[in-house]
């Protein structure tokens, strides 16, 4: 097996190419030719975690694989990822385990990615300011996931924990610089959204970490750090507003996202909010954002395949390029 590390991720694959992988993820889903139960969460009540198992198959590819990943808080103050994680690659013909990736890595583009399949096809073309709240270890993907495929001139940073701004900002200057777009602390969500074009929420909170009704006509917002029922970063009265509602898996995010579980138990909307999955809008079968007044939203849990289909193409190039390490077992 070729086992990959981070430094061997990311010499060979960039953000666009996390963001083309997501996309064949997304349409081969759509097409319904993937297998994905959903995910295993076991809580780890003693250290006030959760160990997630996320299998899936990968049909077009005809790669299977899984995910193992746990969500630890305590690991920041240890200095260690918060989300660590390995994904598990199985030979097509044998069955063998093909690769063992570090899968933090993996994980934070393929999670970025989503946000920048979704801004690339709901955003305005003429976006120019956006606004990441949540400053975590997704925080710096997801920034560079949106000026990836919006010419954004500003992006206003915010967090609950204001000294993290501070220190996100000052860590990632340079990368956003290089994309063209100058990073700024704002004081509150308020200032943080007033104006907005782009929204990402990347953070576990159990309350709507901004206003709804503060988000500008023609805006686009992603939502990315809820991922369980108890979890609601969005706030009810913008997907109310919103003109086009989307998800990454309609079955996976009524079943986890808090963001709509929640409104929806409350009698504010039912499912038919979701106009659609991002696979069937690349595959042209739903529509897109209709006006430049319309405010869009696109609401993920993450799936297994963005997983596998990622990890291929991690695979695929890192066997061209000659890198890793080649262990037996």
């Amino acid at each position: 097996m070729l086992v990959l590390s981070r430094e061997d991720i990311l010499t060979v694959f960039s953000m666009r190419d996390a963001i083309e992988a997501d996309k064949k993820a997304f349409t081969l889903h759509s097409q319904g030719k993937c297998r994905v139960p959903l995910r295993i969460n076991l809580d780890a009540a003693d250290h006030k975690g959760q160990y997630l198992f996320m299998p899936a198959y990968a049909g077009g590819i005809e790669r299977a694989g899984i995910k193992i990943i746990s969500v630890f808080p305590g690991n920041a103050a240890k200095g260690k990822p918060v989300v660590p994680a390995t994904v598990i690659l199985l030979d097509k013909e044998t069955g063998e385990v093909a690769a063992l990736i570090e899968g933090t890595t993996l994980t934070q583009m393929r999670t970025a990615a989503i946000a920048g399949v979704a801004t690339e096809l709901l955003a305005r073309p003429d976006s120019s300011v956006g606004a990441l709240f949540g400053t975590g270890g997704q925080a710096s993907a997801q920034l560079e996931a949106i000026l990836t495929v919006r010419g954004l001139k500003e992006v206003r940073i915010f967090d609950v924990a204001f000294d993290r701004v501070r220190a996100f900002i000052e860590a990632n200057s340079a990368m956003a610089g290089r994309l063209g777009a100058r990073l700024t602390a704002a004081s509150c969500a308020d200032e943080a959204v007033d104006g907005a074009d782009v929204i990402t929420a990347v953070t576990t909170s159990p309350r709507p970490v901004f206003d709804g009704n503060r988000v500008k006509a023609g805006a686009h917002v992603n939502g990315i750090g809820a991922y369980t029922p108890a979890m609601q970063e969005l706030p009810p009265e913008l997907l109310q507003r919103a003109g086009r509602v989307f998800v990454d898996n309609r079955e996976a995010v009524l079943a986890e996202a808090g963001d709509l579980i929640t409104p929806m138990k409350e009698g504010r909307f039912g499912e038919e909010i979701i106009a659609g999955e991002l696979g069937q809008l690349l595959l042209g079968e739903i529509e897109g954002r209709r006006n430049d007044e319309e405010i869009t939203v696109m609401k993920t849990v993450g799936f297994a395949t963005l997983d596998v289909v990622t990890a291929y193409e991690i695979l695929t190039r890192a066997e061209a390029a000659g890198v890793g390490r080649r262990i037996s077992l």
